[in-house]
C-alpha cells in the first residue's frame, strides 16, 4: 500500500521532534509542520496518510487547518493532540478520527497511529 507520511503539526518544537522521532523509530515516514499554514503547504506537496494535529497554534490553528482542507476538498484522517480539557469536543468539532490528551503515553500514541494509519 502506498501511503503518504504521517504529518505531525505542533507549534511546540520539542513535542513535534519527539513525536516525529518516536514514529521514525517505529519505521513510519514522517513530515512535520510548526503551524496549520505550513501544514497545508505540506499536504499540497505530499498527501499524508494521517495528520497528528495540535489545535492551539499561532499563524493558523487546528480549526483553520481543517477549514483549509475542506476548501481544497481534501479529506484526511486526523488525530488531535492537545492539552486542553476540551480535547474530545475539539476533535469532534473538526471531524477528527480520534484524539490524544497531552501529555500522552508512548503506547497510546502508537496504538492510535496504528489504528488510524495501519501497521508499518
Amino acid at each position: 500500500m502506498n501511503r503518504g507520511p504521517i504529518l505531525v503539526v505542533d507549534d511546540d518544537g520539542a513535542i513535534r521532534r519527539t513525536v516525529a522521532e518516536i514514529l521514525i523509530m517505529e519505521d513510519y515516514m514522517v513530515a512535520t509542520a510548526p503551524n496549520g499554514a505550513e501544514a497545508l503547504l505540506a499536504v499540497e506537496q505530499e498527501r499524508p496518510g494521517l495528520v497528528l494535529l495540535d489545535m492551539r497554534m499561532p499563524i493558523l490553528d487546528g480549526w483553520g487547518f481543517v477549514q483549509g482542507l475542506k476548501e481544497r476538498n481534501i479529506t484526511l484522517p486526523i488525530l488531535v493532540m492537545t492539552a486542553a480539557q476540551d480535547s474530545a469536543n475539539w476533535a469532534a468539532e473538526v471531524g477528527a478520527a480520534g484524539y490524544l490528551a497531552k501529555p500522552f503515553d508512548l503506547s497510546d500514541l502508537l496504538n492510535a497511529v496504528e489504528r488510524l494509519y495501519g501497521p508499518v
